[in-house]
């Protein structure tokens, strides 16, 4: 039998050229009926840097959710990520949706010099990140100690309006990290497999590939499969 879900529908938005233009296009995705206004995390010059251009589309709106697809994880130290993030959750009264990715496009690491490390290794630092990230959102000092980062009694502020913290999505497309989202995040969206020398491997992409992947999910998440989001970028 098939299982029914509900759907929800977020519009991507990148760049605008004034405040008040950016603020329009914000209040005319809400007018819409979408549900979330979702911007990815690049370095390329049409984009706008995701939490400054979040943080204002929510001031700008009332009932619309705000996200990442999604924050690429080797950019930010977790302990600043959860800070920020938080931060947005606070001023937007609790419309931030925490998009999390290993990383793909190496020619981004090349250009800012950030090595491009082997796919175990990026997966196993995201990880990492999102337990990093529920530790310092949740009520008390965080110590962690783990193969990429080490946090030493850290009491993070402002914690999240939306406990026990906002919605984390997290982007992946091979089976360990499908699999670790399945145990630990609220949206999973799934996308093509990354390639170890960077890319996506958008020509495997097939109605039966996608079934794997969702059989992996299914699999690995056990009896909160029915509670977790599956997500696409159409």
């Amino acid at each position: 039998m098939t299982e029914a879900r509900p759907f929800r529908f977020g519009a991507g938005a990148f760049l605008a050229a004034s405040a008040a233009e950016w603020a329009e296009n914000a209040r005319r995705v809400e007018a819409l009926g979408y549900d979330t206004l979702l911007l990815p995390d690049h370095f390329a010059p049409d984009l706008f840097a995701p939490i400054p251009a979040l943080t204002a589309a929510a001031l700008a709106t009332t009932t619309l959710r705000v996200g990442t697809t999604v924050f690429d994880n080797d950019f930010r130290h977790p302990a600043m990520l959860a800070k920020e993030i938080a931060t947005i959750d606070v001023l937007s009264d609790g419309r931030f949706e925490v998009g999390l990715g290993a990383g793909w496009k190496k020619e981004e690491y090349d250009q800012v010099g950030i090595p491009f490390d082997p796919p175990g290794t990026r997966v196993g630092r995201l990880e990492e990140t999102v337990r990093v990230l529920k530790g310092l959102w949740a009520d008390g000092p965080l110590t962690f100690t783990g193969q990429h980062y080490t946090i030493q009694a850290l009491e993070s502020f402002p914690k999240p309006v939306q406990r026990p913290h906002p919605p984390i999505f997290i982007g992946a497309g091979g089976k360990r990290l499908l699999s670790f989202a399945a145990q630990e995040a609220d949206i999973i969206g799934i996308i093509a497999q990354a390639l170890p020398a960077g890319g996506l491997d958008v020509a495997s992409d097939s109605e039966a590939r996608l079934a794997e992947q969702v059989r992996w999910i299914r699999e690995a998440a056990g009896e909160r499969f029915s509670h977790v989001e599956l997500a696409a970028l159409i």
